[in-house]
């Protein structure tokens, strides 16, 4: 099983990665988190294990990142001793092994995660027009020019493509993108959607983002 192995442990072998290898597993070893994202979004792989114990990076950020970027290999969590046994799982890995598991239990776990059933894809890369946004790296290029983006205008951008050419009313955009379900009559839309506007359309000609009188905005390809 080809396995991407996240853990910054400097030794030339380490516990983990011995047991893994004495199972006949071809094992990768990401060292940050920086080079994680990269490795899991641009090579395919059958598992993501993750190694708290000895990682000195945010290993259950990284794990909600590749989940929300659309990456949907199986993933391991092996926890520190008084660690929340859930937490992992409630990051969005499929399983969790607190520290003290056995050499049997975790060539249990690999392999039960080995038959896992894949969940359904989701984008990271998105397109409209001459836009292309990357949701791992959370970047934003039109053109091929990079644009800078507060988290939010990302946020709400990356929701208009992932729904280019539906007409999105100030209530669902407050919902999905502000996480708020009622609508405290401020100019929060319109704010974001004029700067982000602004941004986008800087430097060239064909605008991306339209007003529906009435009903909302939509991003679309030019005709």
């Amino acid at each position: 099983m080809r396995i991407l192995l996240v853990e910054n442990n400097r030794q030339l072998t380490s516990p983990v990665r011995t047991e893994l290898r004495d199972l006949g597993h071809e094992i990768t070893v990401a060292a940050s988190g920086v080079d994680a994202l990269s490795l899991a979004a641009s090579q395919e792989w059958e598992l993501l294990i993750f190694d708290r114990a000895a990682l000195e990076l945010d290993a259950l950020g990284v794990v909600r990142t590749l989940r929300s970027g659309g990456v949907v290999t199986p993933m391991l969590v092996l926890s520190r001793a008084g660690d929340d046994a859930e937490a992992g799982r409630q990051a969005g890995a499929d399983d969790s092994l607190q520290a003290g598991f056995s050499a049997a239990q975790l060539a249990d776990r690999v392999a039960a995660l080995g038959r896992h059933p894949r969940r359904a894809q989701s984008k990271t890369l998105l397109r409209v027009a001459d836009v292309e946004i990357d949701v791992l790296t959370r970047s934003v290029r039109r053109g091929g020019k990079n644009l800078v983006l507060q988290p939010r205008e990302f946020r709400l951008l990356e929701y208009l493509v992932r729904n280019a050419g539906t007409v999105l009313g100030r209530s669902t955009l407050l919902e999905k993108v502000w996480d708020c379900h009622f609508d405290p009559r401020t100019n929060v839309v319109e704010s974001h959607i004029s700067r982000l506007r602004a941004k986008l359309d800087r430097g060239f000609t064909v605008p991306l983002i339209h007003t529906i009188r009435g009903s909302g905005y939509c991003i679309r390809e030019p005709e």
